[in-house]
């Protein structure tokens, strides 16, 4: 793991800063002798206990995976790099980062260290390798996150879990909080269509009531673009959302197979940019 990551992250026992880690150690140690083992895959498990949720499943990620490869989900990406671009150089951390495609997208051939977390161990094992100088870090945000304080420029949740208090110690003043919340028409044939878990019409009020009283919102941007979906890349959307819980996979693979393609669909996404109070 590179030590621009390391040296802000924290011990999840005492706070303590940990001593770089070496290659053949594949640990990271603080002054207090609490010692957290760097998996043969590149990632450190901070959790310091057991998470609330465990995260995506193998299948959930490379479902993942494989629908951000194909490019689908281009102009949140873009829009999401370019938030980033324009803000002050440092850390940016990403949080429920998957495979930290929009993380390593974000900081590209910049000098600024990448923070994946995660509680999902298989997304970790990508993130790990989605940048050399991004790390990759088991950790649950409810839980509280192993990193310094202030030592953000710049926090990413896209589609993740949101704790605005943890939020705000770990943001610098004046940082940049990057949200990606599904807006009310996000995939909206294929949810009529394969009966999938439709968007909470309350989610911007439960939004502003998780984040209000730590951030304040600066910006906001409605990104809508049509999708062309092959049955493979509809059957991935499923798979990697809230839906693949709820969902038989053989009854929606049944279902795609009387669908001609290409699948019309619709990426519709709010990105809100907060700052601290």
């Amino acid at each position: 793991m590179h030590t621009a990551v390391i040296t802000h992250l924290r011990c999840p026992v005492c706070r303590a800063p940990f001593s770089s880690a070496s290659s053949a150690e594949r640990a990271l140690r603080c002054a207090q002798g609490h010692s957290f083992d760097i998996a043969r895959q590149g990632y450190a498990d901070l959790t310091a206990g057991r998470p609330v949720h465990t995260g995506d499943t193998t299948e959930m990620v490379a479902a993942r995976a494989a629908l951000l490869a194909a490019g689908h989900f281009e102009a949140l990406t873009a829009a999401v790099a370019d938030v980033v671009a324009r803000e002050e150089p440092g850390p940016v951390v990403e949080v429920g980062a998957g495979t930290a495609h929009y993380l390593a997208r974000s900081i590209g051939t910049t000098e600024n260290a990448g923070i994946a977390v995660d509680t999902s161990k298989p997304a970790l094992k990508r993130a790990a390798k989605a940048g050399e100088r991004i790390g990759a870090i088991r950790a649950d945000v409810w839980q509280g996150l192993p990193i310094a304080d202030h030592a953000a420029a710049v926090i990413l949740d896209i589609f993740a879990p949101r704790s605005g208090a943890e939020f705000a110690r770990v943001l610098r003043p004046g940082g940049a909080l990057v949200v990606a919340t599904p807006a009310a028409g996000h995939l909206a044939e294929l949810v009529a269509a394969l009966g999938l878990i439709r968007v909470d019409p309350a989610k911007r009020e439960r939004l502003h009531k998780t984040l209000d009283a730590d951030f304040v919102p600066s910006a906001e941007r409605r990104i809508r673009a049509p999708l062309a979906l092959t049955r493979s890349d509809a059957h991935a959307l499923v798979g990697m959302g809230p839906s693949a819980w709820h969902t038989d996979p053989a009854a929606v693979a049944e279902a795609l197979e009387r669908m001609p393609e290409p699948i019309a669909a619709t990426l519709d996404v709010d990105l809100t940019v907060w700052r601290p109070r």
